[in-house]
């Protein structure tokens, strides 16, 4: 007998401000389902998320939650009033004696709880909103871009531990890798309907453009038979006109209906102008330190930048990416070492904390009032890449309307504030573009165009993101900050890093999740848990500490990972016997297909390694009890 669905979305409808955001909207989420929720920047998505927690009212329609369910949502900007610490708001709502929760996820997230909610910045308040969830372990659990401010590592730790949940989910995220390695279903919100696929990420763009093209040749047909009738009504209806007033009404009805069809958004008219070429060498550092207090943020270390390069600088948070961009750039000096900045250089640089935007500013007066950007004498254009333009059309470009001209900058999410910034920057020449976590709260589609734009880009781009797919796509050499001062430059991006560094991320604890981008829980995470966790095996013959919280949690998670590896090898085998003959009928299948099960294999080797040997400290860790 089929479960009955755990949530159940029937014909909602809500209008803001006199716009409608959804229409007689509808949609299901089955026990244990996987589910990527994607759309278009303003299309929606965080506010049916509120809808589903029952945080938002529709104005019509209702919200089921199977009975006995329970559902939990993950707060962008929670509320902390009345707690002193981040752990006392995480554990507010468990039941007594299971603060032990709170503690255990805080540590994959890299969260103090004992953090004082005052002194708490507001990617640590996320964490904690995020850490809340995660320790509650509701049935359902809504997750709205989870992985923004949170480093390589715990992004890594977080995918493991939602790939073990029994839970279901639903997730908004820009982390491509992210998405694909966690999903097996997607909802994608398109102009206030939503359309379901059961496959997940991977697949949706594939499954958009079809769609799409579909739509497309829909719309064309429907155009050219208005055209054929609208010529039939001017050239033939004056002798028949009694005998086919039902054909003109037809010809009516056409064209309502062509009326009534919502045009796509448009894509975000992204440039780069590079102007004046810098010179070839565009920085040469040599035995730069730096340190704050007693901590060794880098020790020495060389680096030289050649004109074109695409950097990225990769690391867990406060190892010190932010300060070594600022001292290449000039910001701040070196301890030790010298930095010699090239000739010609113009700069424009993208701020992860969006400090250069006045959250009371309109978003005119983010433009207009930028020096760079000023027309003499006009206070309705700003200078685009050498050419005026009215502020509104610019605005446009970014996908701004007419009406959030004059909004105050504070009432953007933090996609729009992202495209406003990329607005400011793209307006002027620049040859070096430094950009601090720009993916952060940016659309798929966005993400693409900036990819392409930074493809383009005659200059030279220093770039800090925790988004593995992004860098894969964008770098051409990765400097790896190891937390401990150490500073190592690989070339390529992410995959080439993981593959040429090999073991565990940044000296990862034994329990976190070591994953490559793009292929979740592969061989190479698995091999670096299963390393690390039999060295602290060996460790504890010796008189090691006991299991932590990770990795007593690992430890009761794995049978799911193996389990679900083993389902895995299952239905691959299955796929590769049902046609004997893919080797040579479809080559490129047979082959991803075989990587995929090998893959496999390998992780699940590791998985099993990686049990045994946690599993023998804690008969170790029983016997001293």
């Amino acid at each position: 007998m089929a479960q009955p669905p755990l949530l159940q979305v029937s014909d909602i409808s809500l209008t803001f401000g006199g716009e409608p955001v959804f229409s007689d909207l509808g949609l299901v989420v089955q026990p244990r389902d996987r589910v990527a929720l994607v759309g278009r920047n303003g299309s929606g998505k965080s506010t049916l998320m509120k809808v589903m927690a029952g945080l938002v009212e529709p104005d019509r329609g209702a919200v089921t939650l199977a009975p006995g369910q329970s559902v939990g949502y993950m707060h962008q900007e929670p509320t902390l009033d009345g707690f002193a610490t981040l752990g006392d708001f995480a554990a507010s709502e468990l039941p007594p004696g299971e603060a032990y929760r709170v503690e255990m996820v805080s540590e994959g997230l890299k969260l103090n709880p004992d953090t004082a909610v005052s002194a708490a910045s507001g990617g640590e308040r996320r964490r904690a909103a995020l850490a809340k969830l995660l320790a509650e372990d509701p049935d359902l659990m809504l997750l709205d871009e989870p992985t923004n401010h949170l480093d390589v590592q715990a992004i890594a730790w977080l995918e493991e531990r939602l790939k073990s949940t029994r839970a279901a989910f639903v997730l908004i995220s820009h982390d491509r890798a992210f998405l694909t390695a966690l999903t097996r279903a997607t909802l994608w919100i398109d102009r206030g309907a939503v359309r379901r696929q059961e496959q997940g990420f991977a697949e949706f763009e594939a499954w958009r453009d079809k769609t799409w093209a579909e739509e497309d040749e829909a719309r064309h047909k429907l155009d050219r038979k208005i055209k054929a009738e609208a010529r039939w009504a001017v050239e033939g209806i004056s002798a028949r006109r009694k005998r086919n007033q039902g054909r003109v009404r037809a010809l009516q009805a056409l064209r309502a209906e062509r009326a009534s069809q919502i045009s796509r958004a448009g894509a975000a008219d992204l440039a780069l102008a590079s102007g004046q070429k810098s010179g070839k060498r565009v920085i040469e550092a040599k035995g730069i330190a730096k340190r704050f207090g007693d901590r060794t943020i880098l020790a020495p270390f060389d680096l030289r930048v050649l004109r074109g390069d695409r950097i990225a600088f990769v690391g867990p948070n406060g190892a010190g990416k932010s300060t070594l961009l600022k001292m290449l750039t000039g910001e701040i000096a070196p301890d030790e070492g010298s930095v010699q900045l090239g000739s010609n250089l113009s700069l424009a640089v993208f701020d992860q904390n969006r400090a250069q935007l006045d959250p009371e500013a309109t978003l005119w007066d983010s433009l207009t009032g930028d020096p760079s950007m000023r027309v003499s004498g006009r206070a309705d254009q700003v200078m685009v890449r050498g050419t005026p333009k009215h502020v509104v059309a610019y605005l446009k470009d970014f996908l701004f309307d007419e009406r959030q001209a004059r909004a105050p900058v504070k009432s953007l999410s933090g996609g729009e504030k992202a495209r406003l910034l990329l607005a400011r920057i793209m307006a002027r020449d620049s040859n070096l573009l430094v950009l601090d976590e720009p993916t952060n709260d940016l659309d798929i589609e966005t993400l693409d165009l900036l990819q392409d734009v930074l493809g383009e880009y005659d200059g030279t781009v220093l770039l800090v993101s925790h988004d593995r797919d992004f860098l894969d796509r964008v770098a051409s050499a990765t400097v790896a900050m190891e937390g401990d001062g150490r500073a190592t430059v690989y070339p390529g991006g992410w995959s080439d890093y993981r593959a040429q560094r090999g073991g565990p991320l940044f000296g990862a604890d034994p329990g976190a999740s070591v994953a490559t981008a793009g292929q979740g829980s592969g061989k190479g995470a698995a091999k670096g848990q299963g390393a690390k966790a039999q060295g602290a095996s060996s460790a504890e013959a010796s008189g090691a500490a006991a299991l932590s919280f990770t990795e007593k949690h690992r430890l009761e998670e794995l049978p799911d990972v193996i389990a679900r590896l083993e389902a895995e090898i299952a239905k691959l085998e299955d796929f590769l016997a049902a046609d004997p003959d893919m080797f040579t009928s479809a080559p490129i299948k047979f082959q991803k297909a075989t990587d995929a099960l090998v893959e496999r294999h390998g992780a699940l080797s590791d998985a099993e390694e990686e049990w045994m040997a946690l599993a023998e400290r804690a008969e170790a860790d029983a016997r001293r009890a």
